[in-house]
């Protein structure tokens, strides 16, 4: 944002459109809400009141038509897969993915021993994020809505659109 000296007096601030539009969408992530497995326990501890994931502006939504993020916590089954495409489906653009522990990324201990689980969730829907750990801390979830944000405030909506309509 740049204020030159005259606008300062006058109270007017100029922006880029994006950036204002970064910074509200960085501001109010709303992540669908569900969890499949042990994993879920961590993000629902992310979100109570010791961590308190209402500062940064994320709050739970139980529907995908209002949702902006989804957070694969757990395992994800061949079964499961169907619905977890469905529901990524339903949600509008622009929306991002966070895969939550070793289950979600690569299968985790069962995918080798199981017929029913799927190699990493990346294999249904794309991910923008990865949180390692089994499960992961809600320190770690917490890391990776901050890295989130900084990939949001890169991102320029302006230009993709008028990439799509040409």
């Amino acid at each position: 944002m740049s204020i030159s000296k005259r606008q300062e007096d006058s109270g007017i601030v100029v922006a880029k459109l994006d950036d204002l539009l970064n910074w509200a969408r960085l501001s109010s992530l709303w992540p669908v809400s569900f969890g499949i497995a042990c994993c879920a326990i961590e993000m629902m501890g992310a979100m109570a009141a010791t961590y308190d994931f209402d500062r940064f502006g994320v709050f739970p939504r139980a529907t995908p038509r209002q949702a902006d993020v989804m957070i694969i916590a757990g395992t994800v089954t061949f079964k499961m897969a169907e619905r977890i495409k469905l529901l990524y489906e339903q949600m509008p653009e622009p929306k991002y993915v966070v895969s939550m522990g070793s289950c979600a990324n690569c299968g985790g201990p069962y995918w080798q021993h199981g017929y029913h689980v799927v190699k990493g969730v990346d294999q249904v829907i794309p991910v923008d994020i990865y949180v390692q750990g089994c499960p992961p801390r809600p320190e770690a979830l917490i890391g990776a809505f901050l890295e989130l944000q900084k990939k949001i405030d890169k991102e320029s909506l302006i230009e993709e659109r008028f990439a799509k309509q040409v």
